[in-house]
């Protein structure tokens, strides 16, 4: 069994990790898990432990789609957070342009599910998780960072090959390890 899940990754560019930096710093002394930028992505779809039979099935759906559709981009733009400010959960950069990308993911969730896969029913919402949040003294300054930012363009990604993780849990943080790539036509 591996823990996988479905994703695009993407590079960051220097505005974006300007930004990382700067809610690194100023939320220093809050109690937050942050995302290494080497493991930044957007999930399209997390399928937990899964058997190698499974990956297999997984990796077929995957080829199917991916050799049908065409290369898209879309804009990571704005903080937010999940949950409330009152009960901050999960930081997270935008995304503006998800036609796209709500697009694949749509097709790889039906292909997944008409394959057997049980996936999460919640619709998706595309977003580059940055830090989870274990708990937050300051909810004040939270806010005030997170708004400082909100309506800030960070990059613009070229989405060419979506990609099957195994993500490999260690207490300093995931490994996220390349298992199929699966490339746009």
């Amino acid at each position: 069994m591996k823990r996988i899940f479905i994703g695009i990754k993407v590079e960051p560019e220097e505005t974006l990790l300007r930004m990382i930096s700067s809610l690194q710093a100023v939320l220093a002394s809050e109690k937050i898990k942050w995302v290494d930028p080497a493991n930044i992505h957007i999930t399209l779809a997390f399928l937990g432990d899964t058997e190698e039979e499974r990956i297999k099935a997984a990796s077929i759906v995957l080829s199917k789609i991916c050799s049908d559709y065409n290369r898209f981009s879309f804009h990571i733009s704005g903080t937010g957070l999940f949950k409330s400010y009152h009960n901050p959960r999960v930081i997270w950069a935008g995304i503006d342009n998800a036609e796209e990308l709500s697009g694949i993911n749509e097709q790889i969730a039906r292909g997944l599910r008409d394959t057997g896969f049980n996936l999460e029913e919640r619709p998706f919402s595309p977003h580059i998780t940055l830090g989870r949040i274990k708990y937050v003294k300051d909810k004040s300054l939270l806010r005030e960072t997170l708004e400082r930012y909100s309506d800030t363009d960070f990059q613009d990604v070229d989405v060419k090959e979506v990609i099957l993780f195994e993500s490999i849990l260690r207490p300093e943080g995931p490994i996220y390890k390349k298992t199929g790539i699966f490339r746009l036509s």
